[in-house]
């Protein structure tokens, strides 16, 4: 069985329901929208946000879920789908997931709007039910995403990342999503606060070591669907390239940074970039970071009873490290 599946097991069923009650959740009254969500739907990618919601909800709900674990999960999914589709736009992308992007198909303006479309939906789905506490969890994880986008810019100019800023650009950018599907079924469920925390906490570092595996990829030979290289083309600063900066000489730190402002186009100069970071230790060093952040949240997980639950949470920390893409 593949891990994916061996992860959904125990929740196939709510999964299941979960998909039919998301795409009610997206309905409009608009045509137009109705054919956009539709071919959302259509082409969902592993739904792992949704998985970590239903998992710590039924590890610390004793295997049972309520109406608000569904809408848990659905925020989640709106809010995620909502930006990745503002993401094509600003990134100008035209495929996600190996399909074309909304901005393809539908253009700039459509794209925007259908984004602010699901921002409102998931906004109002847990207004509307009075899930006020998982409505604050979900509102500071939109908050810190754009912050996180925004500081990322902010640095991307100067190239002046320190790896204390990296781990907080991340932190808000991709991992604050993820503590934010563990804290809501944690808190779906009427867990303690202090259980919710120490959910989000967990999935915080899930979503380092997520983020953490994919800058080691730009710098792999597997053919994953993103070329080799692309974060020192798009000139962003990841954790292999941050740790050699940090370690060479001036003159050697000099042609590093000049070889990303000036030549990050030149498929020659950006190959001497990777093999030059990759023999300085880079990866390695990444690699050590990524697994650190792995065992904390594995010793947050072990810390509670064993369940089947339990074990499909553990298998996502493993598979979050051990993927191939």
């Amino acid at each position: 069985m593949k891990v994916v599946a061996q992860i959904k097991e125990p929740i196939s069923y709510e999964m299941e329901l979960f998909e039919e009650k998301f795409a009610l959740s997206m309905r409009s009254k608009v045509a137009l929208l109705n054919r956009i969500t539709h071919y959302i739907v259509n082409r969902k990618g592993k739904q792992m946000r949704p998985m970590f919601v239903f998992l710590v909800a039924k590890m610390m709900g004793k295997g049972e879920v309520n109406d608000r674990t569904y809408r848990g999960a659905s925020v989640i999914e709106l809010i995620h789908t909502a930006s990745l589709v503002h993401d094509d736009v600003v990134d100008d992308s035209n495929t996600r997931r190996g399909f074309f992007s909304l901005n393809a198909l539908w253009k700039n303006k459509i794209a925007v709007l259908v984004g602010d479309f699901f921002f409102s939906k998931g906004l109002l789905l847990s207004i509307d039910n009075g899930d006020f506490d998982l409505l604050q969890i979900i509102s500071v994880a939109v908050r810190e995403i754009s912050e996180g986008e925004l500081l990322q810019l902010e640095k991307a100019r100067k190239l002046d990342i320190t790896e204390a800023i990296y781990y907080e650009i991340i932190r808000q950018k991709t991992a604050t999503l993820i503590a934010a599907c563990c804290a809501l079924g944690a808190c779906a469920v009427h867990a303690s606060k202090e259980d919710v925390e120490k959910m989000r906490y967990f999935g915080e570092l899930i979503g380092m070591a997520f983020q953490i595996k994919d800058d080691l990829f730009d710098y792999g030979d597997e053919k994953i669907g993103k070329p080799t290289g692309i974060d020192i083309k798009e000139q962003k600063m990841t954790l292999p390239l941050i740790y050699v900066l940090n370690q060479v000489s001036v003159k050697e730190k000099n042609w590093l940074i000049n070889s990303i402002k000036n030549h990050n186009t030149d498929k020659k100069r950006v190959k001497e970039v990777i093999n030059f970071v990759k023999d300085q230790g880079g990866l390695e060093y990444a690699i050590t970071k990524m697994k650190q952040l792995q065992q904390e949240a594995l010793d947050i997980l072990l810390s509670y009873p064993t369940s089947q639950y339990r074990d499909s949470l553990e298998l996502m920390v493993n598979y979050v490290i051990d993927r191939k893409k």
